[in-house]
């Protein structure tokens, strides 16, 4: 069951815990005797709640302000939500990175590795030759595979025929081994 905690106290944590030199979480956590994730969740909170109060002046700001074209474009929230132009720089500045420095490139461009390869393939998949016609070599292949499945389902059927007349010659004529043990005294 959860504690009601007053807002003063929830905001005077999120204090602590983002001031310069702030203890870690788990630290204050338990110092003050409250779940280490709930104390990760009001600092959380207080972030989104801060960027939209910071969103709310920045609205008001464009709309008394006259129109002008923005100093630097921004960015996405999400990466499939980028330009493929902003793609493709990003794609170009994480080439030549060393290891930490991709860590840290990605972090601030809000981004994961796997990101980067998607778009990779993306482009690379984009700029590959179409593979909708399909070449003279392929074409004789793909004739004779069909040539092939053709004969084969010719004498699946056949096989399948011959089955079916074996069945009924059977219930007809009755099983020829047993005639013979008959036959034979056995």
């Amino acid at each position: 069951m959860t504690r009601p905690y007053s807002e003063s106290f929830k905001r005077k944590m999120v204090q602590r815990l983002t001031m310069p030199g702030a203890p870690s979480a788990h630290a204050l956590a338990f110092e003050v005797g409250v779940a280490k994730t709930t104390l990760s969740r009001w600092v959380r909170q207080a972030a989104t709640i801060e960027d939209v109060k910071k969103k709310k002046k920045s609205e008001k700001r464009k709309k008394t302000s006259r129109a002008r074209p923005p100093s630097a474009p921004e960015a996405a929230s999400r990466p499939d939500e980028r330009s493929l132009a902003d793609k493709h720089r990003l794609l170009l500045e994480a080439r030549g990175k060393g290891e930490t420095e991709l860590g840290a490139f990605l972090r601030r461009e809000g981004l994961h590795e796997a990101d980067l390869v998607q778009w990779q393939t993306q482009i690379e998949a984009a700029l590959s030759p179409s593979q909708s016609r399909p070449s003279r070599q392929q074409a004789r292949r793909l004739r004779k595979l069909e040539r092939e499945l053709r004969r084969k389902d010719k004498a699946l059927a056949e096989t399948a025929a011959l089955l079916v007349l074996q069945k009924k010659v059977q219930e007809i004529w009755g099983d020829e081994d047993d005639d013979m043990e008959l036959r034979n005294g056995s």
